[in-house]
């Protein structure tokens, strides 16, 4: 009788021991994702929305399927490497960032992270300059090493903004162009071929830092200029209600790609779809997850551009927006 209930505990124990490994591997089953988000200033997250949105969509509920470990620099380039480093110490799953300026950072921080764990985590990225030009990938086919993503192709849009504004308002001659020569994208230098074509004469407003707008608006009202087309950066972008407030004085003609320029009374715009990319970048993130590697998912350029109109402007400006500039527009605002 003694033996039996022995016989029996160490069956028991025996299953015990069993079972031990049985639930873990349930935990393991349960594991949560974690993704690793880089902002250079809060203000990133209204544009990247879209993108969280998007991953809710998919079934990444921050705090239930998802962990989401956000890391925001508060505009301060010099911490955006130590964040990003930081991110990466957390071993996350997958790390999303939005801008060009970041992607960089971040590929430095996984190359040069001590454990060999840390130098394979997947990155994926929405940039506006070109991936390959600036380094990023090998191609947008094949990508290769650790990062993937979109990008919004401002340099091969820049030529458009002019021909654009000449289409609508074809008597314009004198152009100046805002841009920080610090910023990743050549749009500037895109935007050089297009005037020359249609000869429009430009005049090169660079701004580096907040101190240099006052100058190159001074230089802007001494040269006459008709039309302003601002190339989006985060330094000029964090100055938009000034850049406003000077067109509405002077009666410039305001254009460019970032749509938010509609917001300081901008005559057009042309770009893409900004919340249809940053949708897109959350496929990506769930392909990563399910198992997918970055360096077999091309990067995507935009499947959508948008045409922007602001006929009050037009208005305002004396402007009478041609048939055919209408009938092109996605969108007019009356």
């Amino acid at each position: 009788m003694v033996d039996m209930k022995r016989r029996d505990f160490i069956r028991v124990a025996g299953g015990v021991v069993v079972a031990w490994p049985l639930a873990a591997g349930a935990q393991q089953a349960k594991h949560i994702p974690r993704i690793g988000i880089l902002l250079f200033a809060k203000a990133d997250l209204a544009v990247i929305d879209p993108f969280i949105r998007g991953l809710e969509a998919l079934g990444y509920i921050d705090g239930k399927t998802v962990s989401l470990e956000y890391r925001d620099a508060a505009g301060d380039y010099a911490r955006v490497a130590e964040l990003a480093d930081e991110l990466v110490r957390l071993e996350p799953d997958v790390i999303f960032s939005f801008g060009g300026d970041l992607a960089p950072v971040i590929k430095k921080a996984t190359a040069s992270a001590k454990r060999p764990r840390l130098l394979d985590i997947p990155m994926v990225v929405v940039v506006s300059n070109d991936p390959v030009e600036a380094g990023l990938v090998a191609s947008l086919g094949r990508p290769g090493g650790n990062i993937t993503g979109l990008t919004y192709v401002h340099d091969m849009l820049a030529g458009k903004s002019v021909e654009l504004l000449k289409d609508t308002v074809p008597s314009v001659s004198r152009v100046a162009i805002l841009w920080n020569p610090n910023h990743a994208d050549p749009e500037f230098r895109e935007t050089q071929p297009a005037s020359r074509t249609l000869g429009v004469q430009l005049q090169s407003l660079e701004v580096r830092e907040p101190g240099d707008f006052e100058g190159a608006f001074q230089a802007l009202a001494r040269e006459r200029a008709e039309a302003l087309i601002v190339i989006g950066s985060r330094l000029i972008a964090l100055q938009r209600r000034r850049i406003g407030e000077v067109c509405a004085k002077n009666g410039l003609i305001l254009v460019g790609v970032p749509s938010w320029l509609m917001e300081i009374g901008a005559l057009l715009t042309y770009g893409p779809n900004v919340a249809d990319v940053q949708r897109r970048a959350a496929t990506y993130v769930d392909k990563i997850l399910k198992g997918a590697r970055p360096s077999d998912l091309p990067m995507q350029q935009p499947t959508a551009f948008e045409l922007i109109i602001n006929v009050d402007v037009a208005k305002k400006l004396g402007i009478t927006v041609p048939p055919t500039v209408i009938a092109r527009a996605d969108k007019v605002i009356e």
